[in-house]
């Protein structure tokens, strides 16, 4: 029940398994936009290995490479024959619409998130439905966005112009709602104060922006101050921090699946 209500709160991990460009390109591009936590595997061997520390995921493979179908079925049946992955929620994804093999899928193995016909001819109808599989298993649960602790603080910095300076500081985490930073020098900003023409670097990326203040907390002798960006914030830098955001966990997730 513990892990139920986790879930529910922060959703769950999503992983295309063997993922074609046009799943990367298309599918995952536009969930990591609506805020869901995707990862990219292509071990078969390896992720399962992974699952067992995330036994609540979703895997959707697509099984037109790497495999024959007959070992993605073993595969299958023995993610879901094991007591510590045997909650994984799993579909298939095919760019080839084969009826029968869906029927396999969907009512014989019945998997959860069943059968995805990937229709390059329109792409939206297939996005719509791995949409719907997902929203079906509550994938994102409550959770409105997803947040980033930055790895490396000298290249995720802050730099906003202030009383005639400029106030430098490093990002600790970011969300494409706001993020949290500290000052090499407190600045002593108020609740509520409005930063504008804030320049924010994610590695290589310069973004510019505008946020309040929403508060501030301690962190042992730090003082760490929490913005949200404001309405005004252009979607292009949205799309860019949670491109951020992605790349940052599946660094993370490629280290496990490294081990």
């Amino acid at each position: 029940m513990e892990n139920e209500n986790a879930d529910a709160l922060t959703g769950k991990k999503i992983f295309f398994l063997n993922p074609s460009a046009i799943i990367k390109n298309e599918i995952a591009y536009e969930l990591i936009h609506q805020e869901y936590e995707v990862y990219y595997a292509a071990d078969p061997v390896k992720l399962r290995r992974v699952l067992k520390k995330y036994g609540d995921s979703v895997v959707l493979i697509n099984i037109d490479e790497g495999l024959p179908i007959k070992d993605w079925d073993i595969w299958i049946r023995t993610v879901l024959g094991d007591p510590a992955t045997t909650e994984i929620s799993i579909g298939v994804v095919s760019a080839v619409h084969n009826p029968a093999m869906e029927q396999k899928y969907v009512s014989s193995m019945e998997l959860p998130c069943g059968f995805t016909f990937i229709n390059k001819s329109d792409i939206l109808k297939s996005i719509k439905q791995i949409y719907a599989i997902l929203q079906k298993v509550d994938a994102r649960g409550r959770r409105k966005y997803l947040r980033a602790a930055s790895e490396n603080e000298s290249l995720t910095t802050i730099n906003i112009p202030h009383n005639g300076r400029f106030l430098n500081g490093v990002i600790k985490d970011i969300s494409a709602a706001g993020f949290s930073c500290a000052f090499k020098e407190d600045p002593d900003l108020e609740k509520n104060y409005l930063c504008h023409d804030i320049q924010i670097k994610l590695q290589s990326v310069i973004l510019k922006t505008e946020a309040i203040v929403f508060g501030a907390r301690m962190d042992g002798l730090a003082k760490i101050y929490v913005f949200l960006f404001t309405q005004r914030i252009d979607p292009d830098v949205r799309i860019k921090i949670r491109m951020y955001i992605q790349s940052i966990m599946q660094a993370k997730m490629d280290i496990l699946l490294l081990q």
